[in-house]
């Protein structure tokens, strides 16, 4: 069992929960477990997703993304990926028994090989089908106190097509509504849409948290002002670039001033380097890959020469990344 187990908590004034988005390919327990030990800040860490197929069977890095033992004292919460229900509540009951209170469907995913299989947003095109969907899944769990959350985009290819959405939404008992204010044909590129999401959350019967483009202190500001009233923000990219951003946010009271710290480039350094030696432990030297996948969202934030990013980016092993990543540390704590 793991030892911590989500129950809701009623919403008070002055609190944002940080909830720290699900990255296929980066967030999986390693760095979960990593950033929790250095930086915390996240209120729960949702997985990527686990895509179910016959019985419900997962793949291997699937099964130990979601182990108990290399999840232990960190608020997760599982997300599965499908479209058939039976493969829901299979995984569902599964994930139930491993201690898990709460779960995340993912209705937001734009990958087109999952959108061609009607999953993730593609499932939002077939409004019937997602009714029925949900009629069997909550009936099926009537008799478990799990909690179901969802993550959504606003439609496939229009914002208007929200509305039918929240209609179904309205009718289950979600837990909690976390909205990515895109359509599935935006991607990541198109600006968010704010004015569909306000649309949304006046309509709402659920709790609502909201997801897109909040890649630094200043977006969440900027965000918080126009939305008060939401007080769950989920963080992907800008968590990503900046690990310390969710403590600076839990950290924030009342009465203080929205203001960015510098970013600590000492604990920033002390953390990659931990994640690195956990990835070389758990892959070997495919943990050069994994690493300079995470610069790729980071090195913006550096004000270091050019030169030096790119040497870091075209590093061909492991030892040679090590040597420049200390020496673009060196850089930018001198500078």
């Amino acid at each position: 069992m793991l030892p911590y187990k989500r129950q809701d908590i009623p919403a008070q004034k002055f609190m944002t929960r940080i909830y720290a988005a699900p990255m296929e390919g980066i967030t999986g327990y390693i760095y979960r477990k990593e950033h929790a030990s250095h930086f915390g800040g996240c209120d729960r860490y949702f997985m990527p997703f686990i895509d179910p197929k016959d019985h419900a069977s997962l793949m291997k890095k699937e099964k130990k993304d979601i182990a108990p033992e290399n999840n232990t004292g960190i608020p997760v919460v599982p997300q599965i990926l499908t479209n058939r229900a039976d493969r829901f509540l299979t995984t569902a009951r599964m994930l139930e028994d491993l201690g898990y209170g709460e779960l995340n469907l993912n209705l937001g995913c734009p990958s087109g090989t999952v959108v061609s299989r009607g999953k993730g947003s593609g499932f939002l095109t077939s409004p019937d089908r997602l009714r029925a969907f949900f009629e069997k899944i909550f009936d099926g769990l009537a008799d478990s106190s799990l909690l179901l959350s969802v993550k959504t985009r606003l439609g496939m290819k229009s914002p208007e097509e929200m509305a039918a959405l929240m209609e179904i939404y309205n009718d289950y008992p979600i837990s909690e509504l976390i909205i990515h204010a895109r359509v599935r044909e935006d991607y990541y590129k198109h600006p968010v849409r704010l004015e569909a999401f306000q649309e949304a959350l006046s309509v709402s019967r659920h709790p609502i948290c909201y997801n897109g483009d909040l890649l630094d202190f200043e977006a969440v500001e900027r965000f918080r002002k126009r939305f008060p009233q939401v007080d769950r923000l989920m963080l992907g990219r800008g968590m990503i670039a900046e690990p310390g951003l969710p403590l600076q946010l839990a950290e924030k009271g009342p009465d203080q001033a929205w203001k960015a710290k510098p970013m600590d480039y000492l604990a920033l350094q002390d953390f990659m380097e931990d994640l690195c030696d956990r990835y070389e432990a758990e892959i070997g030297n495919n943990a050069l890959f994994k690493m300079k996948e995470i610069w790729t969202y980071m090195l913006p934030r550096f004000e270091v020469p050019g030169p030096m990013k790119k040497k870091l980016i075209k590093s061909r092993r492991l030892s040679d990344y090590r040597i420049q990543a200390r020496a673009l540390f060196f850089e930018a704590i001198s500078a």
